[in-house]
């Protein structure tokens, strides 16, 4: 573990004012990622891989020859563009382990993030000429590794070890992760639908520019880190049975962590697609009507988790009051559950309008239930992590929770390949299926996961001067 020097305590509403900037440059990082995440299955579809455009692309056919390699052969435009978002979003969560290394042992954490936000932001601006579409990726890909994991980290280092306040302080800038996707989808998603794509990814590019500038404003505040510095300063017992049996648990939960990813990203890829050609996104005033972006229709998720965290956790509070309420593992194949639910609904939707579009009503009902499975799974995946892995490989077996999102990205963009050849309701079936299966399946984990982590947290407690550092996807 890296050993992160305190920073000053001059506090910003009872929390030390470096928050406040690392808050800023999250939001405005999340800003370019979602924005120009609305934009990339549309730009494909509408103009990148029409004739005349895609001949123009550095790399083209090579990559399509990878991508083939990786998922089989596209037979259509719609499912190569969802071979490219799978790629694209399943390295974004691939790299940020190579960079939390790099960081760690070489660099450090604050150099890293700048570097990461220089690369991103050029990545965003070659977007905005096709020919460097596959080049920009890159960018974009190896910069989310520099900068997401590094910055992450640095909040929980604004506080000394035991200070409570961190708990609040992560889901303070929770709530900057999702101002920034919410403004980022809705403003470039406007310049989507009008098919300015250039102007699109020219805004992400300035608002990663302005993440960037605000975290370069901060080094004189947030603290200092030491690479290759790593001390250790705890009482560590042996490894014994009882910890490979919660390693062996807690791998096992890989597999269907995997299968939540991969019917969740489905949101912003044939979803996206889905909402494009099928869904009737006037709105209708009476006196006035007008239409819902697609980048708006995605924001409804930041918005639905921004409205429902509060209220999901006071409703867990007056469950704890009665003694009702659900475990960690219940409540992440609750989330299985919901997730499957909101599929379900996007196919009534889709088998009630039959060969008409289908009202934006429904999307809004989708996103509700599928944003109340995020929060039921996501968070209380990363709780369990910590408490149910052994304290010797904590940090390890965090990093195994996280890498979920790897594969399972990789699968959502195989998936999405179906949505080509089956209709819309019978594909929305199918993920509803594949997001139910494991719900039973992660249920099952409820009772010997419930006695490891009432081990792990008597060992803990030997361990009270190792400072608690919560990562955020």
């Amino acid at each position: 573990m890296t050993i992160i020097d305190s920073a000053p305590e001059k506090n910003i509403f009872g929390h030390p004012q470096g928050l406040t900037y690392l808050f800023g440059s999250e939001m405005w990082e999340r800003f370019s990622y979602y924005g120009m995440r609305v934009l990339l299955p549309i730009y494909c579809l509408q103009y990148l891989l029409l004739p005349g455009h895609h001949e123009h692309v550095v790399g083209f056919e090579t990559m399509r020859h990878l991508l083939a390699a990786v998922y089989g052969v596209a037979n259509t435009n719609q499912q190569l563009q969802s071979e490219i978002y799978g790629g694209y979003t399943a390295l974004v969560y691939a790299t940020p382990l190579i960079g939390g290394v790099l960081a760690d042992l070489w660099f450090g954490r604050r150099y890293t993030v700048v570097v990461g936000g220089i690369l991103m932001a050029i990545g965003h601006f070659l977007m905005a000429f096709e020919n460097y579409f596959y080049v920009a990726l890159l960018f974009l890909i190896l910069g989310n590794g520099g900068f997401k994991p590094n910055i992450s980290i640095q909040v929980g280092g604004l506080y000394k070890p035991g200070d409570h306040r961190i708990d609040r302080a992560y889901s303070i800038f929770y709530v900057g992760i999702n101002l920034g996707a919410l403004m980022g989808q809705i403003i470039c998603g406007a310049f989507g639908d009008a098919q300015l794509w250039s102007y699109g990814f020219g805004i992400a590019g300035i608002g990663m520019l302005i993440g960037t500038l605000i975290y370069l404003y901060a080094l004189r505040i947030i603290p200092q880190d030491h690479p290759k510095k790593v001390k250790t300063a705890s009482p560590r017992k042996s490894f014994d049975g009882s910890d490979w049996y919660a390693v062996f648990m807690l791998w096992l939960l890989f597999i269907p962590g995997c299968l939540f990813w991969a019917t969740y990203e489905q949101s912003g890829n044939t979803i996206e697609v889905w909402t494009t050609d099928h869904v009737n996104r006037v709105v209708n005033l009476g006196f006035t009507s007008f239409s819902l972006s697609v980048g708006f229709i995605q924001a409804i998720n930041s918005i639905c988790i921004l409205a429902f965290t509060p209220l999901v956790i006071w409703y867990w509070k007056k469950q704890e009051a009665r003694s009702k309420e659900p475990s960690a593992i219940v409540k992440m194949a609750l989330g299985f559950l919901l997730l499957s639910s909101s599929y379900l609904i996007l196919a009534a939707a889709q088998l009630i309008a039959g060969a008409g579009q289908v009202h934006w009503i429904w999307c809004v009902v989708y996103f509700m239930i599928y944003t109340l499975g995020e929060l039921y799974f996501s968070p209380v995946a990363l709780s369990l992590y910590s408490k149910a892995a052994p304290p010797q490989v904590a940090a390890l077996m965090m990093a195994v929770c996280l890498a979920t999102s790897f594969p399972g990205n990789y699968l959502a963009g195989w998936l999405g390949k179906f949505y080509s050849e089956l209709s819309a309701a019978d594909f929305f079936l199918l993920i509803a299926a594949i997001a139910a299966v494991p719900a039973p399946i992660v249920w099952a984990f409820n009772r010997p996961l419930k006695k490891i982590m009432k081990t792990h947290e008597d060992q803990r407690s030997l361990m009270e001067n190792i400072p608690y550092q919560t990562p955020i996807q």
